[in-house]
């Protein structure tokens, strides 16, 4: 499960590299996920990710970080299909509507905690 919570968190820091160097193209990826089916695909990840943290905590550089991030992420995967369609356009509405650079910020903050929780799940 280690591997797994690895692979994911290199993906989360992927993503955010991406994000940071093009900004529109992250959001283009994002706006993929704007239908029924793509915000349940992007719950499954989020709780597939949630439950690796969680089994891969005890053998991690933090596994108390580790955990209560798994748990986080795992209800946030929970609650994700709540929000909707349309509070899911208003969310991505307002987070173009501020301009690249805060895009970039927020995919810099991806890029570093995808690369920190990698370092912290590395088998």
């Amino acid at each position: 499960m280690a591997i797994l919570a690895f692979v994911l968190s290199l993906f989360v820091a992927v993503l955010g590299a991406v994000g940071f160097l093009s900004p529109m193209t992250l959001f283009g990826m994002v706006r993929r996920f704007e239908t029924p089916a793509g915000i349940y695909a992007a719950a499954i990840l989020r709780v597939i990710m949630g439950v690796a943290l969680l089994f891969s905590a005890p053998v991690s550089r933090s596994p108390a970080i580790v955990r209560v991030l798994g748990v986080i992420i795992l209800v946030a995967g929970l609650i994700t299909p709540l929000f909707g369609i349309n509070r899911f356009r208003r969310i991505l509405n307002w987070w173009s509507a501020r301009g690249p650079i805060f895009m970039r910020i927020w995919a810099g903050f991806a890029l570093g905690f995808g690369l920190l929780l990698a370092y912290a799940v590395m088998p």
